[in-house]
Formats: C-alpha cells, sequence, structure tokens
C-alpha cells in the first residue's frame, strides 16, 4: 500500500469515526420544530361555541329519508351551498321515520320544544358553530347558520345551552350575530387579517357534523381569493366541513383572523381548500349589526363585467384591469354623473379598480351620500366624473325573537327571492339580447346565497327563456322547492348558469 492510499485509507476512518457523535436530537431537530397548539386550544377553545337552529313546520306523514347519522339541516346546506344540488340519496319515503338529529329540551335558558298543540313541530333546521365576542354575549357566526331560523340555541363549552336573540344578519359578506343572556363569558381575541402571511399556520374550532370542540390545523394557502362574492377570502387547506361554518380560523398567537364559511370540493368532502372570511370586514359589520340591526353599503347604480385582455387590447388599455359598465339605472347615481354602458371604471376615488369584483367593495365602504370620483375610458381617453354614492337597499329584514308577534312576517314574492323588471328595448338592443330578459332589481334568501347582484339579467330559468317579468313569475310559480335549478345569468359580458335551491313554499292559509 503506497504512502499516498495510506492517507486516504486514514482519513476516510477519521470521518467514519466522527459520525457517531451527531446525537439522534440534532438527526431529529425537523420534527422538533413542529407547532404544538395545545396552549393556543386551551385559550381560545372556552369561547367557541355550538350554534344549533330550529324551524317550525307542519306536522306531515312524508319526511325526509336520510343517510345514517345524517342531519337533514347541515347536509342539505352543506350541498345546497357548496354544489348547488339537492341532498343525495334522500328521496321523499312515504312513512320513513323523522330523521333529523335534535338534541332535545335541556331545561336550561328557555332551550328545547315549546309544546304547542297547533300541528306544528320544531324540527332541526342546522347546525354551525361560532365565537363569543364580548362577556355579555354576543356571538359572531355565519349569516346562513341563522338563516330563516324560527329558534337559535348557543352551547358553551360548560355544556349550558341558551337561547339566542338574532341581532342582525349580513347576507353579502356572511356574517350575522346573535345574543345570549349571560355574564362573565370567556372571549375571543380579534387579530389583524391584513398581517396575515401565506404560508403560516392557523387552526380552525368548530363543530363539524355536530362534533363539537373539533379542532383542525393547516397553513394560509393564498390572501384576497375571490370566489365570486362581495368579500376576498382567506384560503387555508385547513379541515373544514358542514358544521364548522361560523368558527374562527386562529392564528399562532391565539387571535382570530378570519370566520370559515365556505369549501371547494368535487366530491362533497373536503379536498384541501377552505376559504375564511377576513375578521377586519366581519368585525365592521358586526359593530353596524349591532348598532343598527343591519349594514349601511353605498351603490352607484351600475352592473358590472370583467375587462378581459382582449377587450383591453382592442380598447387602447395598457392593461386588462377596471370594471366594464353593462348597464345604468335609470335615473341612479352614475346615470346623473354621465356615466353609460361601455364605460370602463379604471379608479373610484382616485384608488385603482384592479378587477370589476374591486368596484362593489370600494362602493359599498363608502358612506351614502358622499361625493366621489369616479375615473373612466370612453373611446380612448381617460375622464372624471363627479358622483354622489346612494344607499344599497337592505338585502333582508333583520329578523328577531318578537317577529311572530303581529302582524305576521311577510313571506316573500316567489321561491328564489328575487324582484325583477323587464328591460326597455333599447336597453335589450344594446346588449343585443335577441330573446329579452329581465333585470334583477332586488335580491334576498337564496338569491343572495348564491351571489345574484341587483342589475342582473335573467335569460333563462331551466329550459324556460324568460323574456319579460310575466314569464319570470310563471316559471318560478312552478319550480319543485326540492330540486335545483339551473338559472341562466348574464352580468356584463359573463353569461353562465347558476344553480338555485328555492325556498320552501308559504304553507297555505
Amino acid at each position: 500500500m503506497t504512502i499516498h492510499s495510506v492517507r486516504n485509507f486514514l482519513a476516510a476512518a477519521a470521518m467514519l469515526a466522527c459520525l457517531p457523535l451527531i446525537s439522534p436530537a440534532a438527526a431529529a431537530s425537523p420534527a422538533a420544530n413542529l407547532p404544538d397548539f395545545t396552549d393556543l386550544v386551551d385559550k381560545v377553545g372556552p369561547a367557541v361555541v355550538n350554534i344549533r337552529t330550529t324551524a317550525r313546520v307542519s306536522s306531515s306523514p312524508t319526511q325526509r329519508a336520510l343517510p345514517p347519522g345524517a342531519d337533514e339541516g347541515d347536509m342539505s346546506e352543506f350541498f345546497r351551498r357548496f354544489f348547488g344540488i339537492p341532498l343525495p340519496n334522500t328521496p321523499n319515503t312515504p312513512n320513513a321515520p323523522n330523521a333529523p338529529r335534535d338534541r332535545g329540551d335541556r331545561g336550561d335558558n328557555g332551550g328545547g320544544q315549546d309544546g304547542s298543540d297547533n300541528g306544528d313541530s320544531e324540527q332541526s333546521a342546522g347546525v354551525g358553530s361560532g365565537f363569543i365576542l364580548s362577556a355579555d354575549g354576543y356571538v359572531m357566526t355565519n349569516a346562513h347558520v341563522v338563516d330563516d331560523a324560527d329558534t337559535i340555541y348557543v352551547t358553551l363549552t360548560d355544556k349550558r345551552e341558551f337561547k339566542a336573540k338574532l341581532i342582525g344578519a349580513d347576507d353579502r359578506t356572511d356574517v350575522a350575530v346573535v345574543k345570549i343572556s349571560a355574564a362573565n363569558l370567556p372571549t375571543v381575541t380579534i387579530g389583524d387579517s391584513n398581517k396575515v402571511r401565506v404560508g403560516e399556520w392557523v387552526v380552525a374550532i368548530g363543530s363539524p357534523f355536530g362534533l363539537d370542540n373539533t379542532v383542525t390545523a393547516g397553513i394560509v394557502s393564498a390572501k384576497g381569493r375571490d370566489t365570486g362574492d362581495y368579500l376576498p377570502f382567506i384560503q387555508t387547506d385547513v379541515a373544514v366541513n358542514p358544521g364548522n361554518s361560523g368558527g374562527p380560523l386562529i392564528d399562532m398567537q391565539g387571535q382570530v383572523i378570519g370566520i370559515n364559511s365556505q369549501i371547494y370540493s368535487r366530491t362533497g368532502g373536503f379536498m384541501g381548500i377552505s376559504f375564511a372570511i377576513p375578521i377586519d370586514e366581519a368585525m365592521r359589520v358586526a359593530e353596524q349589526l349591532k348598532t343598527t340591526g343591519k349594514v349601511v353599503r353605498g351603490r352607484i347604480a351600475v352592473a358590472i363585467g370583467q375587462v378581459t385582455k382582449d377587450v383591453a387590447d382592442s380598447l387602447g388599455l395598457p392593461k386588462a384591469g377596471g370594471a366594464l359598465v353593462s348597464s345604468v339605472e335609470p335615473g341612479g347615481p352614475a346615470d346623473k354623473a354621465g356615466i353609460q354602458p361601455g364605460d370602463i371604471i379604471l379608479k373610484f376615488n382616485g384608488v385603482p379598480v384592479e378587477a370589476e369584483t374591486d368596484l362593489p367593495r370600494m362602493v359599498g365602504d363608502t358612506k351614502p351620500g358622499t361625493k366621489s370620483t369616479v375615473t373612466i375610458w370612453r373611446k380612448g381617453h381617460t375622464t372624471e366624473l363627479p358622483v354622489v354614492v346612494a344607499e344599497t337597499p337592505t338585502d333582508k329584514t333583520v329578523k328577531t325573537t318578537e317577529r311572530r308577534a303581529p302582524p305576521p312576517k311577510a313571506r316573500p314574492r316567489n321561491l328564489l327571492g328575487v324582484t325583477v323588471a323587464d328591460l326597455p328595448a333599447d336597453q335589450q338592443k344594446a346588449l343585443k339580447l335577441h330573446n329579452g330578459g329581465v333585470e334583477v332589481q332586488s335580491v334576498e334568501g337564496p338569491a343572495a346565497r348564491v351571489g345574484l347582484q341587483k342589475g342582473d339579467i335573467i335569460l333563462r330559468i331551466g329550459d324556460t327563456d324568460i323574456a319579460t317579468a310575466k314569464d319570470f313569475d310563471q316559471a318560478v310559480a312552478h319550480l319543485d322547492p326540492q330540486k335545483t335549478v339551473a338559472v341562466l345569468v348574464r352580468r356584463g359580458d359573463n353569461t353562465q348558469f347558476v344553480p338555485m335551491r328555492p325556498r320552501a313554499a308559504p304553507a297555505p292559509k
């Protein structure tokens, strides 16, 4: 063996001798950096509540047969809200047992059924989550959790149950506030959703499928995710399922940064994508609901659409952006300001409108009566127009526990919760609508939940073309409340089918 070979051998042996000196703890160091959520859950968990709702329905020999362990309220809400389809495997089966799960009369704070003999019964309408904002009993949740409920029950982690009063609900942001009669309650700490960073750890606490105080964890996947609703959402990979709606999304400091509201799925189950309402906007809505029971927003009365790259290139815009005005409400603020169909709104009060969905948020956050400036693109030039922001009509009348007192609550005029008006001939021509169409005047209930807006144009319901408001009324009158219907809607340059689940028809008097 040469001297050179001996030296190489000795060097290799020395290196091997050093390897055992690396401790097992050092080798496992990556695992030591995994987060521990135990203290966070201990801190926030007591302020997270279970919310269940009931509705009074007429007794009927025909009940819906549900899969074992399924709750008609939360499961049908899950399939309706996220997939626009009826609950699978639930035919109308005569003489089927009463399937909805109800926790019964717990005997505290007015919980349970009222025991009346009028032929009506209180049945489970849904289940969700919420979190306590203040020690005197204000609780935040999703609007869709308490929508159309006759009674709302809030259950704390110590198993106390309270009847809650609905303070207010806002369909556009899907935020609601309820109040229970209690004191010295544990509360959450509100964080700053603007400081959320993509990739940071977050935790959800809620009641998926009625399983109270369930904790799931993940990371923030994206911010400002536009799903077509009024707000940009926080996207996460935290497991969220039916019953998690309304529960808090929590950062590693134990602060609430969002409200878990929606998921995206093609299978009916969680697929790694969930969405939370940013807590900053939710708190602004909550303060208005606590003060007045409703949310006041601005409007300029235009229907808008997307500005695609092709449209931008053809009009000479430097880049795709802004909001394309597809229609202007006669006599509305935009009409008075001189805004016309075909204009592209580039800025509102000097702030760039990057996408068409930015404009409703900008205008909505502006106090009605404010004199604002709209920058538009028309025929190759920018123009600034003054506009006075008006107030947006309320989507929904606030419901309270006293609403059953006379006069009785008025039922909506149709099963879709939308009112329409005929389109003038000149507007049909301008929009190139050869088969007519009707313009949405107001939305609430089912229409508001799927994102329909004032100014949308309805072209078809199912296979029925809608040319006039009379056609619309006749088509809606024949809808089956148990079946989802596809509504063909035009907004700006975009036309798409929107699946809607009609509300139950009012019982005959």
